[in-house]
Parts: C-alpha cells; sequence; structure tokens
C-alpha cells in the first residue's frame, strides 16, 4: 500500500507560547528574510497536497502566508496535541502530517520517509526519530497520523492528558529513523534562532 501525497494535508504548528524565546510568537521571528513559519509552509508544501497553519495570535500575519489558519480548539495553549487536535477537526484527507514552527530546515523527503515507514507497517501513527549520542529519539512533533484518529485525540485530551508520544503510541505507532539530526535543529531560544542563521 503507497500513501499518495495528494492524500496527505500538512499542518504546520505555530501555536505555542514561545516561551523559551521571551513569549514571542515563534512562528514569525525572521530567518534569513522570512519568517519562520513561512520556511516550515514552504518546506512542506511539494510534499502534500494540502497545507494547513495551526496559530493562537497574530492571525492575520499567519493567514497572510496564504494557507487556512485554526486556532487551538482548547483554552490556554495546551501545546501540541491541541494544535494537531486543529488540524485533524480540519482535515478532509485521509492523512494529516504535522511539523513544528521552528524547524526550518526538515528533511526535503520528510513525509515521503514517513508515508513509507506507515504503509510498510501498516500503522496508524509515523513518528520521525533522529541518532543522537547514540540513541534513537523520538521527535513526536513530526509525525503522519491517520485522519480518522480523531475520536481518540479528542478523548485522550477530555482526560486531561498532553503528552503528544503517549498518545500515538497508544495506537499501532513505527519510528521513521532519520541519519541528520541537524536536520531536525529547532530554535527553542534566540541564541538558537542566531544559530540557524549561519
Amino acid at each position: 500500500m503507497n500513501i499518495a501525497s495528494e492524500d496527505i494535508t500538512g499542518l504546520v504548528l505555530a501555536g505555542g507560547r514561545g516561551t523559551r524565546m521571551g513569549g514571542v510568537d515563534k512562528g514569525l521571528q525572521n530567518h534569513q528574510g522570512l519568517p519562520l513559519a513561512l520556511h516550515a509552509l514552504l518546506r512542506l508544501q511539494p510534499q502534500v497536497g494540502q497545507l494547513m497553519i495551526n496559530a493562537n495570535r497574530n492571525l492575520a500575519a499567519y493567514e497572510a502566508m496564504g494557507a487556512p489558519v485554526w486556532p487551538d480548539p482548547l483554552p490556554d495553549f495546551p501545546g501540541p496535541l491541541a494544535g494537531l487536535l486543529a488540524g485533524l477537526e480540519h482535515c478532509d484527507t485521509p492523512y494529516l502530517v504535522t511539523v513544528p514552527c521552528d524547524t526550518p530546515h526538515f528533511p526535503a523527503d520528510l513525509v515521503a520517509r514517513l508515508a513509507r515507514g506507515m504503509a510498510d507497517a501498516e500503522a496508524e501513527v509515523a513518528m520521525a526519530s533522529t541518532l543522537e549520542d547514540g540513541e534513537l529519539r523520538a521527535q513526536p512533533v513530526f509525525a503522519l497520523v491517520r485522519s480518522d484518529l480523531l475520536e481518540s485525540l479528542v478523548a485522550y485530551l477530555h482526560q486531561g492528558e498532553r503528552k503528544i508520544a503517549v498518545w500515538m503510541r497508544q495506537h499501532r505507532c513505527v519510528e521513521v529513523p532519520f541519519d541528520d539530526a541537524s536536520a531536525f535543529f529547532n530554535a527553542n531560544t534566540l541564541a538558537d534562532l542566531q544559530l540557524l542563521q549561519r
């Protein structure tokens, strides 16, 4: 079974508080002349059939990037699962893939490799993992998810749970290893952002 790119909607997660960056709207921070979230959007665009953004502030700035923008359906910035929930609620394709707004150099074949991993394992969720210091580390915000898992996610969030990897592993979940950990370098702080500029 192959998963076609047009059956996948791409979601850029830009709904966080940006706490470690002093509370700024991380997706709108400048990286090489463009907002971080726009880098993620442009990198995702050729890999998927449709695009969306999850954001909770400065919605007009995100809408100007040319993709539909959906805020968290839950209050108080509960984290990436709320963004995933927003994406699944508005997803018209059988699959949804998520990437965070602060990792502008994620692999150009990210979605194809996640899709292949999911198909091969007959999984419901495929998440990226990277080799760091000899250990595989899951990167659950880079994940391909079947859109029919919406009800499961709603139930999980209603229990007050918030951990994204825990929810994913309740399903048939496969980790897809990527060799280049630096491609997943994310700008959590302003210092990280300056490192990215190089």
